[in-house]
C-alpha cells in the first residue's frame, strides 16, 4: 500500500498534538500568585468581635458551600441562626453577618472571585449596599 501526500499526513498529525498538548505545556511555570487581601475596612473598626464565623482555612475552601447552606436554612426552614464550630451563635444574614468585615467587594470578594474565575451569584438577587461597592 502507497501512502500518498505523505507528508501532508505527517504535518496534520504534528499539528495534532500541538493542539491537544497545548493546555498541557502552554501555562508551564506560569503560576499566579493569590491576591493579597486585606481587611482594613472602615466597618471593622466598628466591631467589637475582629473573628470570622469559621476559622480561615475552612472559609478560605468552604464559603460558598456555607452560604448555599445558609440560603437553604433560611428559605427552606425559616432558620435564622447559625452556630459556628467553636460554640458562637452568628446570624444568617450576607449583609448583616458576612459584609460587617468584607465590606468591601471591588478589594476583597471580587479579587478572589477574578483570581479562581468564580462567577458567584449573590448579586443576582441581592442588592449590592453602597459601603460595599
Amino acid at each position: 500500500m502507497k501512502l500518498y501526500n505523505r507528508g501532508m499526513v505527517i504535518a496534520g498529525i504534528v499539528a495534532f498534538l500541538i493542539a491537544a498538548t497545548f493546555p498541557l505545556w502552554y501555562g508551564r511555570g506560569k503560576a499566579v500568585p493569590p491576591p493579597d487581601l486585606k481587611l482594613d475596612t472602615p466597618a471593622l473598626e466598628r466591631l467589637k468581635e475582629k473573628r470570622c464565623i469559621e476559622s480561615t482555612t475552612y472559609m478560605r475552601a468552604s464559603h460558598m458551600k456555607l452560604l448555599a447552606a445558609w440560603r437553604d436554612d433560611v428559605v427552606r426552614e425559616g432558620k435564622r441562626t447559625y452556630t459556628a464550630a467553636d460554640g458562637r451563635i452568628h446570624q444568617i444574614s450576607l449583609t448583616g453577618t458576612c459584609l460587617n468585615c468584607h465590606s468591601n467587594k471591588d478589594k476583597f470578594c471580587d479579587r478572589c472571585h477574578d483570581y479562581s474565575g468564580a462567577k458567584p451569584a449573590c448579586w443576582s438577587c441581592h442588592i449590592i449596599p453602597e459601603e460595599v461597592r
